[in-house]
Protein backbone atom coordinates (compact mmCIF):
# COMPACT_ATOMS: atom_id res chain seq x y z
CA UNK A 1 0.00 0.00 0.00
CA UNK A 2 1.27 3.49 -0.91
CA UNK A 3 0.25 6.25 1.49
CA UNK A 4 0.61 10.01 1.08
CA UNK A 5 1.15 12.20 4.14
CA UNK A 6 0.56 15.96 3.94
CA UNK A 7 2.00 17.93 6.84
CA UNK A 8 5.21 17.09 8.71
CA UNK A 9 4.89 19.20 11.85
CA UNK A 10 4.82 17.62 15.29
CA UNK A 11 1.86 15.30 14.74
CA UNK A 12 2.68 14.75 11.07
CA UNK A 13 6.21 13.65 11.92
CA UNK A 14 4.80 11.22 14.46
CA UNK A 15 2.37 9.82 11.89
CA UNK A 16 5.22 9.45 9.40
CA UNK A 17 7.10 7.25 11.84
CA UNK A 18 4.05 5.11 12.54
CA UNK A 19 3.17 4.66 8.87
CA UNK A 20 6.75 3.88 7.85
CA UNK A 21 6.78 1.01 10.36
CA UNK A 22 3.37 -0.39 9.43
CA UNK A 23 3.59 -3.82 7.85
CA UNK A 24 0.92 -3.00 5.23
CA UNK A 25 2.49 0.27 4.09
CA UNK A 26 4.97 -0.49 1.35
CA UNK A 27 5.89 3.12 0.59
CA UNK A 28 5.24 6.55 2.04
CA UNK A 29 5.21 9.91 0.27
CA UNK A 30 5.41 13.04 2.45
CA UNK A 31 4.86 16.70 1.62
CA UNK A 32 4.80 19.98 3.50
CA UNK A 33 4.75 23.69 2.72
CA UNK A 34 8.19 23.58 4.39
CA UNK A 35 10.05 21.45 1.85
CA UNK A 36 13.19 21.25 3.99
CA UNK A 37 11.23 19.83 6.93
CA UNK A 38 9.48 17.33 4.67
CA UNK A 39 12.84 16.16 3.32
CA UNK A 40 14.20 15.73 6.85
CA UNK A 41 11.20 13.68 7.93
CA UNK A 42 11.38 11.58 4.76
CA UNK A 43 15.07 10.91 5.36
CA UNK A 44 14.43 9.76 8.94
CA UNK A 45 11.57 7.46 7.93
CA UNK A 46 12.83 6.07 4.64
CA UNK A 47 10.02 7.85 2.81
CA UNK A 48 9.95 9.90 -0.39
CA UNK A 49 9.62 13.68 -0.12
CA UNK A 50 7.30 15.26 -2.68
CA UNK A 51 7.84 18.86 -3.84
CA UNK A 52 4.30 19.79 -2.77
CA UNK A 53 0.92 18.31 -1.92
CA UNK A 54 0.07 18.34 -5.63
CA UNK A 55 2.43 15.43 -6.26
CA UNK A 56 0.89 13.44 -3.42
CA UNK A 57 -2.31 13.30 -5.44
CA UNK A 58 -0.60 12.52 -8.75
CA UNK A 59 1.99 9.98 -7.68
CA UNK A 60 -0.45 7.09 -7.38
CA UNK A 61 -1.13 6.88 -3.65
CA UNK A 62 -3.83 4.55 -2.32
CA UNK A 63 -4.80 6.89 0.52
CA UNK A 64 -3.80 10.18 2.09
CA UNK A 65 -3.20 11.25 5.69
CA UNK A 66 -3.80 14.97 6.27
CA UNK A 67 -1.84 16.53 9.13
CA UNK A 68 -1.36 19.99 7.64
CA UNK A 69 -2.32 23.34 9.11
CA UNK A 70 -6.03 23.43 9.96
CA UNK A 71 -6.83 26.06 7.34
CA UNK A 72 -5.91 23.58 4.58
CA UNK A 73 -7.92 20.60 5.87
CA UNK A 74 -11.22 21.17 4.07
CA UNK A 75 -9.60 21.81 0.70
CA UNK A 76 -7.36 18.74 0.99
CA UNK A 77 -10.30 16.55 2.05
CA UNK A 78 -12.30 17.71 -0.95
CA UNK A 79 -9.35 17.17 -3.25
CA UNK A 80 -8.88 13.61 -1.99
CA UNK A 81 -12.59 12.99 -2.53
CA UNK A 82 -12.45 14.26 -6.10
CA UNK A 83 -9.46 12.00 -6.73
CA UNK A 84 -11.36 9.00 -5.31
CA UNK A 85 -8.80 8.55 -2.53
CA UNK A 86 -9.67 7.58 1.08
CA UNK A 87 -8.49 10.21 3.55
CA UNK A 88 -7.56 10.37 7.20
CA UNK A 89 -7.60 13.90 8.61
CA UNK A 90 -6.61 15.32 11.95
CA UNK A 91 -9.43 17.25 13.57
CA UNK A 92 -11.01 19.58 12.73
CA UNK A 93 -12.36 19.33 9.21
CA UNK A 94 -12.59 23.13 9.27
CA UNK A 95 -12.89 25.87 11.87
CA UNK A 96 -16.47 26.71 10.93
CA UNK A 97 -19.66 24.94 9.97
CA UNK A 98 -19.82 26.08 6.32
CA UNK A 99 -16.30 24.79 5.65
CA UNK A 100 -17.04 21.53 7.43
CA UNK A 101 -20.30 20.96 5.58
CA UNK A 102 -18.71 21.76 2.23
CA UNK A 103 -15.95 19.19 2.75
CA UNK A 104 -18.47 16.58 3.89
CA UNK A 105 -20.61 17.16 0.82
CA UNK A 106 -17.57 16.57 -1.39
CA UNK A 107 -16.85 13.28 0.38
CA UNK A 108 -20.45 12.12 0.25
CA UNK A 109 -20.86 13.03 -3.41
CA UNK A 110 -17.67 11.13 -4.28
CA UNK A 111 -18.56 8.15 -2.10
CA UNK A 112 -15.05 8.03 -0.62
CA UNK A 113 -14.01 7.32 2.96
CA UNK A 114 -13.03 10.04 5.44
CA UNK A 115 -11.75 9.07 8.90
CA UNK A 116 -11.26 11.81 11.50
CA UNK A 117 -8.47 11.81 14.05
CA UNK A 118 -10.26 11.62 17.38
CA UNK A 119 -7.55 9.45 18.94
CA UNK A 120 -9.20 9.08 22.36
CA UNK A 121 -11.57 6.53 20.81
CA UNK A 122 -8.51 4.25 20.57
CA UNK A 123 -7.21 4.79 24.11
CA UNK A 124 -7.38 1.73 26.35
CA UNK A 125 -8.90 3.63 29.29
CA UNK A 126 -11.72 5.22 27.30
CA UNK A 127 -12.41 1.92 25.55
CA UNK A 128 -12.73 0.16 28.90
CA UNK A 129 -15.04 2.90 30.21
CA UNK A 130 -17.26 2.56 27.16
CA UNK A 131 -17.56 -1.17 27.72
CA UNK A 132 -18.44 -0.66 31.40
CA UNK A 133 -21.15 1.86 30.55
CA UNK A 134 -22.62 -0.33 27.82
CA UNK A 135 -22.53 -3.45 30.02
CA UNK A 136 -24.61 -1.81 32.76
CA UNK A 137 -21.88 -2.32 35.35
CA UNK A 138 -22.13 1.31 36.51
CA UNK A 139 -25.91 1.24 36.62
CA UNK A 140 -27.83 4.29 35.43
CA UNK A 141 -25.24 6.87 34.54
CA UNK A 142 -26.04 10.20 36.18
CA UNK A 143 -22.83 12.27 36.09
CA UNK A 144 -19.81 12.54 33.78
CA UNK A 145 -16.86 14.85 34.36
CA UNK A 146 -14.35 15.48 31.56
CA UNK A 147 -11.08 17.34 32.08
CA UNK A 148 -8.48 18.51 29.57
CA UNK A 149 -5.60 20.60 30.87
CA UNK A 150 -2.58 21.65 28.81
CA UNK A 151 0.65 22.30 30.71
CA UNK A 152 1.41 25.57 28.93
CA UNK A 153 -0.25 27.92 26.42
CA UNK A 154 0.47 27.51 22.71
CA UNK A 155 2.46 30.16 20.82
CA UNK A 156 0.58 33.43 20.39
CA UNK A 157 0.67 33.03 16.60
CA UNK A 158 -1.32 29.79 16.89
CA UNK A 159 -4.30 31.26 18.72
CA UNK A 160 -5.95 33.12 15.81
CA UNK A 161 -5.70 29.93 13.75
CA UNK A 162 -6.94 27.53 16.42
CA UNK A 163 -10.66 28.27 16.39
CA UNK A 164 -10.70 28.87 20.13
CA UNK A 165 -10.59 26.63 23.17
CA UNK A 166 -13.94 24.90 22.57
CA UNK A 167 -13.22 23.99 18.93
CA UNK A 168 -9.52 23.27 19.30
CA UNK A 169 -9.35 21.52 22.66
CA UNK A 170 -12.70 20.63 24.20
CA UNK A 171 -13.95 19.19 20.91
CA UNK A 172 -12.06 16.02 21.91
CA UNK A 173 -14.07 15.84 25.13
CA UNK A 174 -17.32 16.40 23.27
CA UNK A 175 -16.57 13.56 20.87
CA UNK A 176 -15.44 11.09 23.53
CA UNK A 177 -18.42 11.93 25.74
CA UNK A 178 -20.76 10.81 22.97
CA UNK A 179 -18.64 7.77 22.13
CA UNK A 180 -18.31 6.49 25.71
CA UNK A 181 -21.91 7.09 26.78
CA UNK A 182 -23.69 6.37 23.50
CA UNK A 183 -25.88 9.41 24.15
CA UNK A 184 -26.36 12.75 22.40
CA UNK A 185 -25.91 16.23 23.84
CA UNK A 186 -29.15 18.20 23.77
CA UNK A 187 -28.22 21.42 25.56
CA UNK A 188 -25.11 23.27 26.76
CA UNK A 189 -24.35 26.12 29.10
CA UNK A 190 -20.78 27.37 28.84
CA UNK A 191 -18.51 30.07 30.19
CA UNK A 192 -14.85 30.95 29.96
CA UNK A 193 -12.10 33.12 31.36
CA UNK A 194 -9.36 35.17 29.68
CA UNK A 195 -7.72 36.18 32.96
CA UNK A 196 -4.39 34.58 32.06
CA UNK A 197 -1.88 35.82 29.49
CA UNK A 198 -3.11 38.95 27.65
CA UNK A 199 -2.68 37.22 24.26
CA UNK A 200 -5.94 35.32 24.77
CA UNK A 201 -8.01 38.45 25.30
CA UNK A 202 -6.30 40.14 22.35
CA UNK A 203 -7.68 37.55 19.91
CA UNK A 204 -11.04 37.08 21.62
CA UNK A 205 -10.12 33.64 22.96
CA UNK A 206 -10.11 32.22 26.49
CA UNK A 207 -7.51 30.27 28.42
CA UNK A 208 -9.94 28.38 30.67
CA UNK A 209 -13.43 27.05 29.94
CA UNK A 210 -16.24 25.17 31.61
CA UNK A 211 -19.39 23.71 30.10
CA UNK A 212 -22.42 21.95 31.51
CA UNK A 213 -23.93 19.53 29.01
CA UNK A 214 -27.28 17.76 29.25
CA UNK A 215 -27.52 14.40 27.48
CA UNK A 216 -30.66 13.03 25.88
CA UNK A 217 -31.30 10.57 28.74
CA UNK A 218 -30.92 13.21 31.46
CA UNK A 219 -27.29 12.46 32.32
CA UNK A 220 -25.39 15.61 33.27
CA UNK A 221 -21.82 16.15 32.10
CA UNK A 222 -19.26 18.81 32.84
CA UNK A 223 -16.31 19.53 30.56
CA UNK A 224 -13.48 21.81 31.63
CA UNK A 225 -10.30 22.85 29.87
CA UNK A 226 -7.36 25.13 30.48
CA UNK A 227 -4.16 26.13 28.70
CA UNK A 228 -2.43 26.89 32.04
CA UNK A 229 -1.96 23.66 34.02
CA UNK A 230 1.66 23.96 35.12
CA UNK A 231 1.59 20.57 36.88
CA UNK A 232 1.53 18.76 33.53
CA UNK A 233 -0.76 17.41 30.82
CA UNK A 234 -3.96 16.15 32.44
CA UNK A 235 -6.76 14.45 30.52
CA UNK A 236 -9.34 12.53 32.54
CA UNK A 237 -12.95 11.41 32.56
CA UNK A 238 -14.98 10.37 35.59
CA UNK A 239 -18.20 8.42 35.12
CA UNK A 240 -20.58 8.02 38.06
CA UNK A 241 -23.56 5.69 38.03
CA UNK A 242 -26.04 4.39 40.58
CA UNK A 243 -23.96 1.23 41.10
CA UNK A 244 -20.33 2.29 40.67
CA UNK A 245 -18.00 4.97 39.35
CA UNK A 246 -14.75 4.84 37.41
CA UNK A 247 -12.04 7.21 36.21
CA UNK A 248 -10.17 7.29 32.90
CA UNK A 249 -6.67 8.77 32.84
CA UNK A 250 -5.87 8.27 36.53
CA UNK A 251 -2.45 6.61 36.73
CA UNK A 252 1.05 7.10 38.13
CA UNK A 253 1.72 9.94 35.65
CA UNK A 254 -1.46 11.95 36.23
CA UNK A 255 -0.28 15.38 37.40
CA UNK A 256 -2.33 15.57 40.58
CA UNK A 257 -1.62 14.82 44.24
CA UNK A 258 -3.79 14.60 47.32
CA UNK A 259 -3.78 16.79 50.42
CA UNK A 260 -5.04 13.87 52.50
CA UNK A 261 -2.54 12.20 54.88
CA UNK A 262 -2.79 8.89 53.03
CA UNK A 263 -3.66 10.23 49.59
CA UNK A 264 -1.80 10.11 46.31
CA UNK A 265 1.76 11.51 46.47
CA UNK A 266 3.12 13.92 43.83
CA UNK A 267 4.08 12.14 40.61
CA UNK A 268 7.72 11.87 39.56
CA UNK A 269 7.16 12.06 35.80
CA UNK A 270 3.87 13.77 34.90
CA UNK A 271 2.66 13.54 31.31
CA UNK A 272 4.37 16.40 29.41
CA UNK A 273 1.97 16.52 26.46
CA UNK A 274 -0.59 14.83 24.23
CA UNK A 275 1.85 12.85 22.07
CA UNK A 276 3.33 11.10 25.08
CA UNK A 277 -0.02 10.49 26.76
CA UNK A 278 -1.81 9.19 23.67
CA UNK A 279 1.01 7.65 21.61
CA UNK A 280 -0.54 4.13 21.59
CA UNK A 281 -3.93 5.59 20.61
CA UNK A 282 -2.42 7.54 17.72
CA UNK A 283 -0.80 4.35 16.45
CA UNK A 284 -4.04 2.41 16.79
CA UNK A 285 -6.12 4.96 14.87
CA UNK A 286 -3.69 4.88 11.93
CA UNK A 287 -3.75 1.10 11.97
CA UNK A 288 -7.55 1.33 11.81
CA UNK A 289 -7.25 3.64 8.82
CA UNK A 290 -4.91 1.28 6.99
CA UNK A 291 -7.37 -1.57 7.58
CA UNK A 292 -10.20 0.68 6.36
CA UNK A 293 -8.29 1.39 3.13
CA UNK A 294 -7.59 -2.33 2.73
CA UNK A 295 -11.31 -3.10 3.05
CA UNK A 296 -10.78 -5.04 6.26
CA UNK A 297 -12.65 -2.75 8.70
CA UNK A 298 -15.46 -0.24 8.95
CA UNK A 299 -14.82 3.47 9.43
CA UNK A 300 -14.39 4.04 13.20
CA UNK A 301 -14.96 7.81 13.07
CA UNK A 302 -16.42 9.36 9.95
CA UNK A 303 -16.92 13.01 9.05
CA UNK A 304 -20.44 13.24 10.42
CA UNK A 305 -19.12 12.28 13.86
CA UNK A 306 -16.69 15.19 13.64
CA UNK A 307 -19.53 17.49 12.57
CA UNK A 308 -21.51 16.60 15.68
CA UNK A 309 -18.57 17.36 17.97
CA UNK A 310 -18.05 20.68 16.20
CA UNK A 311 -21.74 21.58 16.59
CA UNK A 312 -21.39 21.06 20.36
CA UNK A 313 -18.33 23.31 20.36
CA UNK A 314 -20.24 25.93 18.34
CA UNK A 315 -23.11 25.75 20.83
CA UNK A 316 -20.67 26.31 23.71
CA UNK A 317 -19.13 29.33 22.00
CA UNK A 318 -22.59 30.80 21.39
CA UNK A 319 -23.54 30.12 25.01
CA UNK A 320 -20.38 31.85 26.26
CA UNK A 321 -20.98 34.92 24.11
CA UNK A 322 -24.67 35.27 24.89
CA UNK A 323 -24.62 34.04 28.51
CA UNK A 324 -27.47 31.57 28.05
CA UNK A 325 -28.23 27.88 27.59
CA UNK A 326 -28.11 26.79 23.94
CA UNK A 327 -30.01 23.85 22.49
CA UNK A 328 -28.09 21.78 19.95
CA UNK A 329 -30.98 22.15 17.52
CA UNK A 330 -30.02 25.83 17.22
CA UNK A 331 -26.78 24.84 15.46
CA UNK A 332 -27.20 23.84 11.77
CA UNK A 333 -26.55 20.19 10.97
CA UNK A 334 -26.60 20.47 7.14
Amino acid sequence: MRIGLIGTGRIGSFHAGVLSRHREVGSLVVADTDAVRAAEVADRCGATAAPSSNEVFTWGVDAVVIASATAAHAELIARAARAGIPAFCEKPIALDLPGTLGALRAVEEAGTALQLGFMRRFDAGYTAARELVRSGRLGRLHTVRAITSDPAPPPAAYLPLSGGLYRDCLVHDFDILRWVTGREVTEVYATGSDAGHPMFKEVGDIDTAAALLTLDDGTLATATATRCNGAGYDVRMELAGELDQVAVGLDDRTPISSTEPHGLPPVDKPWPGFLERFAPAYEAELDAFVRLVAGEAENPCDGREALTALRIAEACELSRREHRPVRLEEIPAD
